[in-house]
C-alpha cells in the first residue's frame, strides 16, 4: 500500500516569468548591438568584454524563454513531470557557455596587460553608460514583483543582467581612469574585473543546476533526519529505500518504503498511519516535501524485494 499526495502545480506564475525574459531579452540583444559598434570604434577589450558577455546574457535569456515556455506545457503519460526540469537544463547550459566566455576574455585580458592597445575613452564613456542604463531597466523588470525569489531560471537571468551591470561600472570606470591619466592597461584591468564578477557566481549557479541533474538530496533537508523521525512514529519498525530528490527548483519529492505491523493491513489502520506520516513531513522538516510517497510493507515483504537500499 502507497499513499502521498501532490499539490500546488499552479503555472500562474511561469506566464509572468516568460513576460519579463522576454522585455530583457529585448533590451539585451539590443545593448549586445550597441556594445559591438562601440568596441569596434574605440578598441576596447572591457567593452568587447561587456559586449560578450552582453551576447552570452542574450543567448541565456533566450534558453530561460524557452524553459519558461516549456513550463506552461501540461504532464503526460509519457513526461509525467511535463517539462519542468527544462529550467534546469537551461540555466546549466547558461553556465557553462558563461563560464568559456568568461576564460576568453581572462586570456586576452592577460595579454594585453603586457601589450596595451590605444582605446577611445570618449566613445567607451558613453557606449559603457548606454550599457549601465540599459542593464539597470532589466534589474527591474526581472526584480518585480518576487522575481529574485523565483526558480533557478529566473536567478540565472536576474544573475547574468547584474554582472553585466557590475561589468559596465568596470568599463566606466576604465574609460575614466584612461581619459584622466592615460593608462592603457586599465581596460585590460576591467575586464579582468568582469571575469572575476563572472565566474564565481556562475560556478554557484552550476553546481546547483548539477545537483538537481544528479537527484541529490534537496538542500536543507537532512535524510539522516528525515529517517529518525519517521521510525520515532507510532507502530513503524522499519524505513528502507529513502529517497529524496528535486524534479527542478522548488519541486522536491521524497519516497520511502514503511514496515508497519502486520496487523494494520487487516484492521484499518493503514490509512492512519499514511496520514500520521505525512504529518511527521510538514512538521519536522525545513524544506516543505509536497510530494511524498509511501509504501507500507508488512515485516516479510522486505526480503521479497530484489535489491533494497538503506
Amino acid at each position: 500500500m502507497s499513499g502521498g499526495h501532490a499539490h500546488r502545480h499552479a503555472d500562474g506564475g511561469a506566464g509572468a516569468d516568460r513576460r519579463r525574459l522576454l522585455i530583457v531579452l529585448a533590451l539585451t540583444t539590443t545593448l549586445l548591438l550597441v556594445q559591438i559598434v562601440g568596441a569596434l570604434l574605440s578598441g576596447s577589450l572591457a567593452l568587447a568584454a561587456d559586449a560578450a558577455h552582453a551576447g552570452t546574457d542574450a543567448a541565456g535569456l533566450a534558453i530561460a524563454l524557452l524553459a519558461a515556455t516549456l513550463a506552461l506545457r501540461p504532464a503526460t503519460a509519457e513526461r509525467t513531470w511535463g517539462y519542468r526540469r527544462a529550467e534546469v537544463l537551461g540555466a546549466t547550459l547558461q553556465a557553462a557557455v558563461l563560464l568559456a566566455v568568461g576564460g576568453w576574455v581572462c586570456i586576452e585580458a592577460i595579454g594585453r596587460l603586457f601589450e596595451p592597445a590605444e582605446v577611445a575613452s570618449s566613445s567607451v564613456l558613453v557606449f559603457g553608460a548606454l550599457g549601465l542604463a540599459a542593464n539597470f531597466v532589466g534589474i527591474l523588470v526581472l526584480t518585480r514583483a518576487g522575481a529574485r525569489n523565483g526558480n533557478v531560471n529566473m536567478r540565472a537571468a536576474l544573475l547574468e543582467v547584474v554582472t553585466d551591470a557590475l561589468g559596465s561600472v568596470a568599463v566606466l570606470l576604465a574609460a575614466a581612469i584612461i581619459a584622466l591619466t592615460g593608462w592603457q592597461q586599465a581596460d585590460a584591468v576591467a575586464s579582468l574585473v568582469i571575469v572575476a564578477l563572472i565566474v564565481p557566481r556562475t560556478l554557484k549557479l552550476l553546481f546547483e543546476t548539477v545537483s538537481v541533474l544528479l537527484e541529490s538530496a534537496p538542500p536543507g533537508l537532512d535524510l539522516d533526519a528525515v529517517r529518525a523521525h519517521l521510525l520515532a512514529q507510532p507502530h513503524v519498525l522499519d524505513v528502507h529505500d529513502l529517497h529524496a530528490s528535486q524534479i527542478t527548483t522548488g519541486l522536491p519529492v521524497l519516497t520511502a518504503h514503511v514496515v508497519v505491523q502486520d496487523s494494520f493491513f487487516f484492521d484499518g489502520h493503514a490509512p492512519q498511519v499514511l496520514d500520521q506520516l505525512q504529518v511527521c513531513l510538514a512538521e519536522h522538516l525545513s524544506v516543505s516535501v509536497e510530494h511524498a510517497t509511501f509504501q507500507l510493507e508488512m515485516r516479510a515483504h522486505v526480503g521479497h524485494e530484489a535489491a533494497a537500499h538503506t
